[in-house]
């Protein structure tokens, strides 16, 4: 995991700057999650991305994810990136969508009207065209709605994304005992900061997280995302399968 103090120098700081137009709370919650959650950080010091990625995140939030990423591209091309990461992706479409009315605003006064890159719109994940693209992220939303509609959910990103491309999601894994109950708890809090309404929780142990991917066609590496926090926190990086190495997708 990548510590707080191994970010790339003046990366935080440029993330989270654009979320001063939003709120006070849109400020502090990206410095919080882009500073604090290890994933954002192991996203570019692994090269997980393309380097041209079209990105549809679904449950987007406010969208750090889409700050993050801008800010990482602008400090490599003003030359302030680490000599040993890989270069960071250059995002050609950053598309989120967000059920919570409020984020979808944050998101919008953060980036701006006509920004050309960004587009953040409210929606059901469960009901909006994904459309097409090559990169999917759900970090952290899996779960808050039931087993068959996750796997509707994961048979139309593959869709989405077709043979080679990438999903990326992060997901809690039940069968680990009290740092499972832990997360949760953290993950009941945060929602309740952010102004939502404590919603119920679909977890499966990660094996069964797994099984449903590679069900529905997808090649699936898992990565710890704790660092030295007692959470049972797991990243998934998966990858399309081609139509014949796959389950037939009805």
């Amino acid at each position: 995991m990548t510590p707080f103090s191994a970010l790339p120098d003046g990366l935080l700081a440029r993330a989270c700057e654009r979320f001063r137009r939003a709120d006070r709370f849109a400020y502090h919650y990206a410095r919080g999650k882009l500073g604090g959650d290890a994933i954002f950080a192991e996203l570019l010091r692994r090269g997980l991305l393309p380097a041209r990625p079209d990105v549809l995140d679904l449950g987007c939030g406010q969208g750090s994810l889409f700050a993050w990423l801008l800010a990482a591209a602008e400090q490599h091309a003003d030359g302030r990136w680490p000599a040993d990461w890989p270069p960071p992706p250059r995002p050609v479409r950053l598309r989120g969508v967000e059920l919570m009315p409020r984020d979808v605003w944050r998101a919008r006064q953060a980036f701006g009207a006509d920004h050309p890159l960004v587009r953040v719109e409210q929606g059901d994940m469960n009901a909006v065209d994904f459309g097409r693209c090559d990169v999917v992220t759900i970090l952290d939303a899996l779960h808050y709605f039931d087993h068959e509609r996750q796997r509707q959910v994961v048979r139309r990103i593959r869709r989405a994304i077709g043979p080679g491309g990438l999903f990326v999601t992060r997901v809690g894994d039940e069968a680990a005992g009290w740092p499972f109950a832990l997360s949760t708890w953290v993950d009941h809090v945060v929602t309740f900061l952010r102004g939502h309404r404590l919603p119920r929780l679909y977890a499966r142990p990660l094996a069964d997280w797994r099984a449903l991917l590679q069900q529905e066609g997808f090649a699936v590496e898992s990565l710890d995302m704790n660092g030295a926090l007692p959470f049972a926190n797991v990243m998934l990086v998966c990858r399309a399968l081609p139509e014949d190495a796959a389950p037939a997708i009805a």
